[in-house]
């Protein structure tokens, strides 16, 4: 079973908790991260959530979201769900901001996350969605997202596009 980092307000730790158990009920406060690739028009790469997921399955979400592992950087865990998700490498990462949120999935279960967001470069424009994890992915311009029905993204994007605040071309630029 796999075990994420329990955090405080501050995003320091406090314990190691199973990952079911961190999403039961309202859920207890955890490390997550949400990690965005961008390509060269400052569209965002989307992927939809496997059926398999447990919370918001088949819903779309930045490129790739989940938890560090225990010693993990925020770089280094985007990093590896690229890989394991996408097929993916990075090639450069931008540190954004970190926001709290709670959402509840029916009752299924919910999230409680201190979440990290950071853009994301990649070396190669080749997508391999491993299916247990993505059923479809595709580019978006995040100015056009905003529209569109919340019942289609997970909480967590949706917040995050609300937080970035910033225009698309700016992170973008912000790249060398």
């Amino acid at each position: 079973m796999k075990r994420i980092v329990m955090v405080d307000e501050d995003d320091n730790p406090i314990g190691l908790e199973e990952k079911e158990k961190c999403h039961e009920g309202d859920g207890i406060l955890h490390r997550a991260f949400l990690g965005m690739v961008f390509n060269d028009k400052c569209e965002i790469l989307l992927a939809r959530r496997g059926q398999s997921k447990k919370l918001w399955p088949g819903w779309w979400d930045g490129t790739v979201a989940s938890h560090p592992s225990e010693g993990e950087s925020y770089e280094q865990a985007v990093a590896r769900r690229l890989r394991e998700e996408l097929g993916i490498e990075a090639r450069e990462m931008k540190f954004l901001f970190k926001f709290r949120y709670q959402a509840r999935y029916g009752a299924v279960g919910s999230e409680n996350e201190l979440c990290a967001v950071l853009a994301v470069r990649v070396g190669s424009d080749r997508i391999c969605p491993n299916p247990e994890e993505v059923s479809e992915v595709r580019f978006a311009d995040p100015r056009k997202l905003a529209g569109e029905a919340a019942g289609l993204y997970c909480p967590w994007f949706l917040l995050a596009l609300e937080n970035i605040d910033l225009n698309p071309l700016e992170i973008c630029e912000s790249f060398s």
